[in-house]
């Protein structure tokens, strides 16, 4: 069957930001008084709509009565200043991907756990451009329920009228994108060892493959 889209997870998959997200939801969980490790917090909040991400890691080391909100609000605010003087890089092969789908005729999508302001920031240091670099971006803040939830990948779909989500591929770094993949019926899932999980916590969520690159996917979609 003919790939027709590709939705790819940004940081960790196609975004190199060394980690600086999860660094800062650690950080500010930890000046909440929490005693966690930056592994609990990738383990329990890898690509998942920030907010949420807090409060799965605040259940997961069974921290009671600590207000996730304001927790939140500390994370935006450190994180802005964060991104501030960040430098930020394509992960490996990332750009040759695109290209090669977009001669292909298949769409290229990002979507992200994410706010738009915090993505769309993103895009503009790498100087990607919806339109000529990818198709389309699609955050947190656009739909109503996050992954695990199709959500956004759905809206992809209805956005470039695809009939069928079994041509649709979602390739991410996490367990969560692999879930959220399949929810939305797509064909294929893969993972990459380049971001946030390891290799045995991907495949935990059984992907089509885990993958050490971007480029290995080419050749089986």
């Amino acid at each position: 069957m003919l790939t027709s889209m590709v939705v790819f997870d940004m940081a960790g998959t196609t975004v190199d930001e060394n980690n600086v997200v999860y660094k800062t939801l650690h950080t500010a969980i930890v000046n909440a008084g929490v005693d966690v490790t930056l592994d609990d917090v990738l383990l329990h909040g890898a690509g998942k709509e920030k907010l949420q991400a807090i409060k799965d890691v605040l259940l997961a080391v069974h921290a009671k009565g600590v207000n996730a909100n304001t927790i939140y609000e500390q994370f935006v605010v450190l994180l802005a200043d964060a991104y501030a003087n960040l430098e930020v890089s394509p992960c490996s092969n990332a750009e040759t991907v695109f290209a090669l789908l977009k001669k292909q005729e298949i769409k290229v999508v990002l979507n992200t756990g994410y706010n738009r302001a915090t993505a769309t920031g993103l895009l503009q240091k790498l100087n990607w451009t919806i339109g000529e670099d990818i198709d389309l971006l699609v955050t947190a803040s656009d739909v109503s329920n996050n992954r695990p939830a199709p959500d956004m990948i759905e809206f992809a779909i209805q956005h470039f009228n695809i009939q069928d989500p079994l041509t649709v591929v979602k390739v991410g770094d996490s367990a969560i994108d692999i879930e959220e993949g399949k929810n939305a019926g797509c064909g294929k899932t893969f993972g990459v060892t380049t971001g946030a999980q390891t290799r045995d916590q991907i495949a935990v969520a059984n992907p089509t493959a885990v993958l050490d690159d971007l480029l290995d996917m080419m050749d089986k979609i």
